[in-house]
């Protein structure tokens, strides 16, 4: 399938917040309840359209564990989005995200888009950490922020689509450097195609002229 743009996507966070099953999710449509810990990194895709144009989601999926965070670092260049991920059943997971937002800002773009999820809203009865806190961070960092849950797909589409919405409307506002492949985005062929379509509309149309 073609595609105007493609947007990089890392997930980031500490181990078991649900990183892994928060993409399978949204690639697959499906939650698997055990899910073997992630050695490194794994990848995922999907298509989504914004404003009628078709977008490519690359996404990657990091090991949370502390051995692996020197792999992680080198898939954060080149990132246009980050998903960083906490579980509000654990404490330890929230108070971990100043540590890995630090990471994000020192070793990727400076103008990716970064989406705070607190995820497993479904364990309302076990959560120790408040919406009102997530919110909170979020505002003092400057990051979107949404509470998913990966088993009942609460929020999880809005969480990668509205990511991909902030990048689509940085690139708009000319945030982005285009030909700069670190920047996380690639223009598609169905983009460059219907520049050259207009492109040569427009000169049939300054060609044609009247008779009279």
């Amino acid at each position: 399938m073609t595609y105007a743009y493609l947007f990089k996507y890392i997930i980031i966070g500490d181990t078991g917040v649900g990183k892994s099953c928060l993409l399978l999710q949204f690639t697959d449509k499906r939650f698997q309840p055990v899910h073997d810990l992630t050695i490194g990194v794994e990848f995922g895709a999907r298509f989504i359209s914004i404003e009628g144009k078709q977008i490519k989601l690359q996404i990657w999926d990091t090991a949370g564990q502390e051995s692996f965070r020197s792999i992680t670092r080198s898939y954060y260049r080149g990132a246009a989005g980050v998903l960083l991920v906490y579980d509000i059943t654990r404490r330890d997971t929230f108070d971990h995200l100043t540590s890995w937002l630090e990471d994000a800002h020192q070793h990727s773009n400076s103008n990716m888009v970064i989406m705070l999820i607190g995820n497993k809203s479904d364990l309302e009865m076990r959560r120790e950490v408040k919406k009102e806190e997530g919110e909170a961070f979020a505002r003092k960092h400057g990051l979107i922020f949404m509470e998913t849950s990966a088993k009942t797909a609460s929020n999880v589409e809005e969480a990668f689509v509205d990511t991909a919405k902030g990048i689509y409307v940085k690139i708009q506002e000319g945030v982005f450097d285009m030909n700069n492949e670190a920047s996380g985005i690639k223009i598609g062929p169905q983009h460059s195609l219907a520049a050259t379509m207009h492109a040569g509309n427009k000169g049939r149309k300054q060609s044609g002229g009247g008779c009279c």
